[in-house]
């Protein structure tokens, strides 16, 4: 949480609430609006490209078509759904999460007889390319399905490409359509009769020429912790919490909190470019909504749940997200966890660690006056839990991010000590697809030291005001990276909370106190590293 000072309460007072407005392989659609389209975010020119929409059919928790059809047949009352803001029609078609639904991910949609998915809005910039999964319904046999591209609104329809016929297990197709301008697209069921098909992650490629703009990939999946006390005592790091749990603080007692669940309501789906963050309860639902702007998909994962990678049995397995995002963990990984958190990040995810303020022991105000953030008071806060990954994993542990965290309590209002060199991935987070970020506060945080004997590929992002730009000594935020994921960890919480969730907790908006005064770039800076984490940068 942001903790009380002078100058926070100056922050606060002079802070307007204006969010960016920005927005596995699972996918949702891209606004119609946005789709493809450039616009100007924090200055900067934004554009989807090349992939300008995406569909994976990641509902939620309940489908939105459970009946093929519908009567009357086709009507807007039964067979269209809204799918991220868009209108689909699906006839003869519903979205399905049973065992025999081939599927990447929980859903997809399912197709009998000469039944159709229909686009009933137009990707304005033009198609190049479209990708789909389709395969067989299990138990089925055999069916050949085709696309049909319209440039007239839906008028008249052409056929792109030959026939494909399902198999038992979900293959890629390919279709080279080349059209500029408004196009919309249509998948028909050919032939097979009663027989169903699994149709699964669309994805449009545009065609609207030129890549100078900065490019986002849509449709990666993120995952925010909410199993590791991320809500004891006053913190609420969760995008969206519905239930009640009774949570340990300090010594032993307890206090009543909101609980997270692992999908968000009401569903991402609803949400539009103009939907406040307010949509989710959560203290970081801001980064969360911005991040669904932006054509992705969040989840959480409860407490109570495991955490795993390479485990086909768990739902929420690691494998089957991009990024995981911990902000400010009050409890140690089990040794399993730190186990599976190295080999997801050597694998090629990303991990966004944020940690908090914290003192020479956590046993109370040291003789410096700093203050430890154990909420929990098991004797360990989030450098603790941190530096325990790092040096505690069983797999490498001599800091093998090239990095320790101190144990100090700082604040900086703001930094603008900023890198400033040419290594590629730093300029990508700090002048990234989603703005400049240039100042970086912290109220009460945490320094890095960065040990790049350890791991070379160590950066530095930003430093306190008085520390040598470059070096590696109090370091407020860095990037790294680690076989082949990444690594971004920042020293505050602070800067990611939007001032909403419990209303049993006492909440700041350190996320938009850049609005209208720039005094800070805490939204940019947290979701160019979000896009850098996940590859979609």
């Amino acid at each position: 949480m942001l903790k009380f000072t002078t100058l926070r309460l100056f922050v606060i007072a002079s802070a307007l609430t204006g969010m960016l407005v920005s927005g596995c392989q699972k996918n949702e659609t891209v606004p119609a609006e946005n789709a493809g389209a450039s616009k100007v975010e924090n200055g900067k020119t934004l554009k989807t490209l090349a992939v300008s929409l995406t569909q994976g059919f990641e509902v939620g928790s309940t489908s939105p078509k459970t009946a093929y059809d519908v009567a009357p047949a086709g009507s807007s009352s039964g067979d269209n759904v809204t799918l991220s803001g868009n209108s689909w029609n699906m006839y003869d078609a519903l979205i399905g999460n049973l065992a025999a639904d081939q599927r990447v991910g929980s859903w997809s949609a399912r197709v009998r007889n000469t039944g159709k998915i229909t686009m009933l809005f137009n990707v304005t910039t033009g198609i190049s390319t479209v990708t789909i999964k389709s395969a067989t319904y299990n138990g089925d046999t055999p069916s050949a399905w085709g696309l049909f591209y319209s440039t007239n609104n839906g008028s008249s329809w052409a056929q792109t490409g030959s026939n494909i016929t399902t198999t038992a297990t979900l293959v890629t197709s390919t279709f080279t359509i080349n059209q500029t301008g408004n196009v919309r697209l249509e998948i028909r069921k050919l032939t097979g009769g009663s027989n169903r098909i699994n149709i699964d992650d669309i994805t449009v490629n545009d065609n609207g020429g030129g890549t100078t703009p900065p490019t986002v990939i849509t449709g990666k999946k993120y995952l925010f912790d909410a199993s590791h006390l991320e809500n004891a005592g006053s913190a609420d790091w969760q995008i969206d919490a519905d239930g009640t749990e009774s949570v340990p603080i300090y010594t032993g007692g307890s206090t009543t909190e909101t609980k997270a669940q692992r999908t968000p309501t009401p569903s991402y789906t609803g949400i539009t470019a103009s939907t406040s963050e307010t949509y989710w309860k959560g203290g970081i639902s801001s980064w969360a909504v911005s991040l669904v702007k932006l054509g992705e998909l969040v989840e959480t994962l409860p407490v109570g749940t495991s955490l795993t990678y390479g485990n086909s049995s768990n739902p929420q397995d690691l494998s089957n997200y991009d990024v995981f995002v911990v902000v400010e963990p009050n409890r140690l990984f089990t040794a399993a966890e730190k186990t599976a958190l190295m080999n997801f990040v050597s694998n090629g995810g990303g991990l966004m660690m944020i940690a908090d303020h914290t003192a020479a022991t956590t046993g109370g105000t040291d003789a410096n006056g700093y203050n430890p953030s154990d909420r929990d008071g098991d004797g360990y806060d989030s450098p603790r839990v941190w530096n325990d990954l790092m040096t505690n994993n069983g797999i490498n542990n001599s800091n093998p991010f090239g990095f320790t965290i101190n144990y100090v309590d700082i604040s900086e209002g703001p930094s603008t000590n900023v890198y400033t060199g040419t290594n590629a991935n730093a300029q990508k987070v700090l002048n990234g697809a989603t703005g400049t970020a240039s100042k970086l506060a912290f109220y009460d945080g945490s320094t890095a030291t960065l040990t790049p004997t350890n791991n070379s590929s160590v950066q530095g992002l930003f430093w306190r005001n008085s520390a040598t730009n470059g070096g590696n000594n109090n370091v407020m935020a860095l990037l790294a990276t680690y076989g082949t994921g990444r690594i971004v960890w920042i020293g505050d919480s602070s800067p990611a909370d939007d001032g909403t969730g419990d209303t049993a907790d006492n909440l700041f908006n350190g996320w938009s106190g850049d609005a209208p005064s720039g005094f800070t770039s805490h939204p940019a800076l947290h979701l160019n590293a979000s896009l850098w984490l996940a590859k979609a940068i």
